[in-house]
């Protein structure tokens, strides 16, 4: 029998409307990968075997009797972000304990009740804090990628599958699940789908309900899909999204049927190329690549136009006040009192004290003090408001560029996928991993990451495309014909695909 998590989403769908097998053994299969697998990635915190194997029952049971739902017992990964009802949910941090949530979040709870099978809860950066999934409680997760060497022989060092979904694309890429969950509050579903050859959508600020999901930066913060094709994408996000009443920020207009967009093609799509994306230090392969995409979608009927975005180069310092800002106040709740994580002390004080320096993690710690400061009296209109002008003038500039482009194109990341280890001594070097991805969060954009090379080494390279409020269909179009330009990319030639059947740990 093939291999059944080598499927992608759209042909496990279309192989159990045809009956090829069932949802029990597509769900095993996907069990049985992460059982062999799972040691050595890291990708998945808790595996929920049981409940899986229940709804997977459940949607045979619907398949038989002709009541199949439209994502009726295909597996997925859960990020550790999104609140799953009577199952343990952490954000990957110490804080939260053994915390279960006694409701579901609304992108779950869509995704479930559209027929979908939950594999279980997968790593991210604390409190999606991070560009490397490297400061979970539940420690690194590894690229299912390795970089080559001039002899083509794979190198022995582990690399990092982005952050903060960095679980969601090595489970993906991985192949131990058909697509997953994620988050993107500054490029924390683009650059992981970058650095592992697989799609990720971060779509329209209120396209996707945040009801559920634990909150890093309210303003900044959106659910989206990573998968392995941009077919994918188009399914998953259409499940995912949709106004929700719980969600104040969620948007009430209508979610197109993204799958059915993708066959009109780019001919006179109008595709924006930014200047100032045009940055000191960035890898010449990747610049290589950025022109390999403007000749793709030129040669499939789109025409090219240099944009200006003149106030990109703020961007980044702009969402390092925002978002720890922010992040300062949404964790400001956890405190010991009332669950998760508590570490008595001498009185009320004492105990918050503990709790808080027990329960964050370094980088966790280090952002709720620069947000802290940012917020505090004689420093907030010199920080904090400032940050935000200066947001209003990058949404300023996109809207000036939507009168020419219907779409921007840009790289996703400034460089391939590091080691372990090899930037968590410099904040700088990390913190410029989003340089190409924060402008989308701060001005409330769609983007999306598709795979589109690799690099000298052999690792996934990505290129983005940034879209009109609520356009996501344009997007997927666009990331379609990159797509079918570039073909996939997959790990069948690296260490992960030649893996002996039961991984050992690493």
């Amino acid at each position: 029998m093939t291999d059944l998590t080598k499927l992608t989403l759209s042909e496990a769908r279309d192989g159990l409307q045809k009956k090829t097998f069932t949802a029990t053994e597509l769900t095993k299969a996907h069990l049985s990968a992460i059982d062999a697998g799972n040691a050595a990635l890291n990708a998945y915190v808790l595996v929920t075997g049981e409940h899986a194997l229940a709804q997977a029952k459940a949607s045979d049971a619907n398949i038989a009797s002709g009541k199949a739902r439209p994502l009726e017992g295909l597996p997925l990964g859960n990020k550790d972000l999104f609140c799953t009802k009577g199952i343990r949910t952490t954000a990957c941090s110490k804080i939260l304990g053994d915390f279960k949530p006694a409701y579901e979040s609304t992108v779950g709870a869509n995704l479930w009740h559209a027929g979908a099978v939950m594999l279980g809860k997968l790593n991210n950066d604390e409190f999606a804090m991070g560009s490397s999934n490297e400061t979970s409680a539940f420690g690194t997760v590894v690229n299912p990628w390795r970089r080559k060497g001039k002899d083509g022989k794979l190198a022995a060092d582990k690399l990092v599958p982005g952050g903060s979904s960095g679980g969601s694309s090595a489970a993906v890429s991985g192949s131990l699940c058909l697509a997953a969950t994620a988050t993107d509050t500054g490029g924390s579903i683009r650059q992981p789908a970058a650095l592992t050859g697989t799609v990720g959508i971060k779509p329209t600020y209120g396209r996707c309900s945040r009801w559920g999901i634990v909150a890093f930066a309210s303003s900044l913060d959106q659910a989206g899909p990573i998968t392995k094709t941009v077919r994918d994408a188009a399914i998953m996000l259409r499940h995912m999204a949709g106004h929700d009443a719980k969600d104040t920020t969620s948007v009430d207009a209508p979610v197109p049927d993204y799958e059915a967009a993708l066959g009109k093609g780019v001919k006179g799509l109008r595709v924006g190329v930014p200047k100032e994306y045009r940055v000191v230090g960035m890898s010449p392969e990747i610049e290589k690549l950025w022109e390999q995409g403007i000749a793709w979608l030129k040669a499939a009927g789109a025409t090219i136009h240099e944009i200006s975005l003149p106030h990109t180069k703020y961007a980044l310092p702009a969402y390092y006040i925002v978002a720890p800002a922010e992040a300062s106040s949404n964790l400001a709740r956890y405190d010991g009192v009332r669950y998760g994580l508590r570490v008595p002390g001498k009185d009320l004080v004492e105990t918050y004290e503990n709790t808080r320096a027990a329960g964050f993690g370094k980088e966790v710690r280090k952002r709720i003090l620069i947000g802290t400061y940012v917020l505090s009296a004689g420093y907030y209109d010199a920080y904090y408001l400032k940050a935000q002008k200066v947001r209003t003038l990058i949404k300023r500039d996109f809207d000036t560029a939507w009168d020419k482009v219907d779409v921007v194109l840009t790289p996703t990341t400034p460089s391939p996928a590091f080691a372990l280890g090899e930037k968590t001594g410099d904040p700088l070097a990390m913190y410029l991993e989003d340089i190409f991805t924060v402008t989308v969060n701060m001005a409330g954009l769609p983007g999306m990451s598709v795979p589109a090379g690799l690099s000298s080494q052999g690792t996934p390279l990505g290129l983005q495309l940034i879209g009109k409020p609520f356009d996501e269909a344009t997007l997927l179009r666009a990331g379609q014909a990159i797509e079918d330009a570039a073909g996939r990319f997959t790990v069948a030639d690296a260490w992960w695909a030649k893996r002996p059947a039961k991984a050992a740990k690493t």
